[in-house]
């Protein structure tokens, strides 16, 4: 992808859409309990951009935020329900769900918070206990 590539994305209704420009700086799967929650799915599937990289286009208004904890900023669509990204201030990125992206070619590298896996995945991805040192975390990878 280019810099000057970008691709759009909306909520469930399409109240709220969003752009993303040039390159995302991760993709991957992230398995914690509280994305598994939040997306109501085994696991969620993310792609990292840099806020400036991430444009409302439509309905900010409509953007909800909840604070679960300082590093998660979840935001959805108020009209609907739907999610669209999450803010990690302690980062410096915004997760774009791959989901919200719809014609992004979704390309993930990683996956994080894999000792709390329900769904085993034998992609060949690494498998990181938690997080990546560089992040945080142990820089554990388990095996698939």
């Amino acid at each position: 992808m280019s810099q000057s590539q970008s691709f759009k994305g909306q909520c469930f209704c399409g109240a709220v859409q969003i752009e993303v420009t040039g390159e995302p700086v991760g993709a991957g799967y992230c398995h914690c309990a509280s994305c598994r929650s939040w997306s109501a799915g085994p696991v969620n599937a993310f792609t990292l951009w840099k806020p400036e990289a991430v444009k409302v286009t439509r309905g900010a208004e409509q953007i909800g935020e909840f604070h679960k904890t300082d590093r998660s900023h979840r935001q959805w669509c108020k009209a609907c329900g739907g999610h669209l990204m999450t803010r990690h201030p302690e980062w410096n990125v915004v997760d774009v769900y791959a989901a919200t992206l719809r014609d992004f070619p979704f390309k993930p590298g990683v996956h994080v918070n894999y000792e709390h896996s329900v769904l085993r995945m034998k992609d060949g991805l690494p498998k990181m206990k938690d997080f990546p040192a560089e992040m945080g975390g142990s820089g554990t990878v388990l095996p698939e």
